[in-house]
């Protein structure tokens, strides 16, 4: 067993223990998650036989026959700070006249874990790496999602890529997908690459350091500034969304810090989405079935309509994702400070994505916010199972070979993946809400703006204004409904269940 991965043992362990360090917010939020885990069938511990199978994995992945090789290539990553799971790099080639050729090179991750081994079966149980505030718990080991399938720094590895012209107007023309050697050039951070394209900071060091890079990289921002508006013209949604980080002062958390969106974040998402849409038209040219990424029309866009007519503006009476986009476009420019809540508001509106089956000749059912009809999941196999499941199609694909999974162990895939992916997103909720209410404690009876997120005969939910907090409605909810602004009170707060609760005044 590699060492990080026996510190991760050791640390479950600790958790799962009833006399432990509570001084420790970090401690005591990593067992609030790892029983979430639990209560949820999710694996917080890779089971033995998986570790057993770890063990006997000497190094990468060695090249094959018929592989690329692009390792002189420009390639770079661009991720969170603290990332070590890299699945993706990207490159670009500028071909005259406005045309511009995108590589996305994707983690080969199947050539090390195999379909229904003890490593796969554990990452097809949980279907995702779940991130909480204390702790990661990695749909794969440690050793191989940061080391052996990670895409680092100065390491070469296999790799799936996805090799996608542009037309001038941002159109794509042409898409390939094949296998390649590849090399990580520069290991770079969203926010450092953020500031230097938005000049607000130097280069990264990196950036300067590797000859061409940095035109490169402006190559790549600049076809993505005119991929999101071609998207935005077809009627894709461009939400602001506000993430809260934990922030720890050693073992104590100290605050929530806001992640906001970002030039080298929508770089990544417009090439990702692209990469995406351009697997599953492959997968659908090869007579292939594939997991698609859906997004199905609103389920309360009464309520959508409703919420715009109060801010004075019209939709139509049936869903229009063009007409909604015009309507967040024009809420940005008039309230940008209130313009991240009106997303969260809209999102949870609009509903939840899933997975589903689509077999070669259907009309694929489509993506609503992202105004794309072919759409899967296939960039993050480090990550996310589906895009592990894509990799196999993907390879099957390649070579002409036969689907490696039945249609009915597809259909199956859909549900599981959809559902362990609510799991992990409620387990992750739960343990944001713990950690906010650590800082909350010492607040109860102070008041805040807030915004309601969430209204059903089940609760109703607010969102601190001030804070990236959000908690039940306990007295006051009658009559109110999603998007509006009430005024509450902090009354209580249960760390261990995160709880926070408010009353209206």
């Amino acid at each position: 067993m590699n060492s990080s991965d026996s510190e991760a043992a050791a640390a479950a362990g600790k958790w799962k223990g009833t006399a432990r360090d509570t001084s420790s917010d970090r401690a005591r939020l990593a067992a609030i998650a790892h029983r979430a885990m639990l209560e949820r069938n999710l694996e917080p511990d890779v089971p033995p036989a998986a570790l057993r199978e770890l063990e006997s994995i000497r190094g990468p992945a060695s090249a094959v026959d018929g592989v690329r090789d692009l390792r002189e290539l420009l390639w770079a990553s661009i991720d969170n700070d603290d990332s070590r799971d890299l699945d993706q790099l990207t490159v670009a080639e500028s071909l005259g006249g406005g045309r511009v050729r995108v590589l996305v090179a994707i983690a080969d991750v199947d050539a090390l874990v195999r379909q229904g081994s003890a490593l796969d079966l554990h990452a097809a149980h949980n279907t995702t790496s779940v991130y909480t505030p204390a702790a990661i718990f990695p749909m794969l080991p440690v050793r191989l999602s940061t080391d052996l399938t990670s895409l680092n720094e100065d390491q070469e590895r296999l790799a799936v890529v996805v090799d996608m012209l542009f037309d001038a107007d941002a159109s794509l023309s042409e898409a390939d997908v094949y296998r390649a050697r590849v090399r990580n050039r520069a290991q770079l951070a969203y926010r450092g690459v953020a500031a230097w394209l938005e000049g607000s900071g130097a280069p990264p060091a990196r950036v300067r350091e590797v000859a061409g890079l940095a035109e490169n990289l402006r190559l790549q921002d600049g076809l993505a500034q005119r991929l999101v508006e071609l998207r935005q013209r077809h009627g894709a949604l461009d939400f602001e969304t506000i993430e809260a980080r934990a922030v720890f002062a050693g073992d104590q958390i100290s605050d929530l810090e806001l992640e906001r969106k970002n030039r080298a974040k929508q770089l990544i998402e417009d090439f990702m989405i692209a990469a995406n849409g351009a697997t599953a038209k492959y997968l659908e040219s090869k007579k292939l079935p594939s997991l698609r990424r859906v997004l199905r029309s609103p389920e309360r866009w009464s309520r959508i309509v409703a919420l715009a007519s109060s801010l004075g503006a019209a939709l139509p009476a049936e869903p229009d994702a063009a007409a909604l986009e015009a309507f967040l476009l024009q809420r940005r420019r008039a309230e940008p400070d209130k313009f991240a809540d009106l997303s969260l508001v809209v999102i949870k509106l609009i509903g939840r994505g899933e997975y589903a089956l689509d077999l070669p000749g259907d009309e694929p059912p489509g993506h609503f916010g992202l105004a794309v009809k072919d759409y899967t999941h296939s960039t993050a196999p480090n990550r996310r199972f589906p895009d592990l499941v894509t990799q196999r199609l993907l390879k099957a694909a390649m070579v002409g070979a036969a689907c490696p999974y039945s249609l009915p162990e597809l259909a199956a895939l859909a549900r599981h993946c959809t559902e362990q992916e609510d799991a992990a997103t409620k387990v992750e909720r739960r343990v944001r809400k713990s950690a906010a209410a650590l800082l909350l404690s010492g607040k109860l009876g102070e008041s805040f703006d807030a915004v309601v997120t969430g209204a059903s005969p089940s609760g109703t939910w607010v969102r601190v204004c001030t804070l990236p907090v959000e908690g039940r409605l306990e007295r006051g909810h009658q009559g109110i409904d999603v998007g509006d602004r009430v005024r509450v009170k902090l009354v209580h707060t249960d760390v261990e269940r995160g709880f926070i609760d408010f009353v209206a005044g």
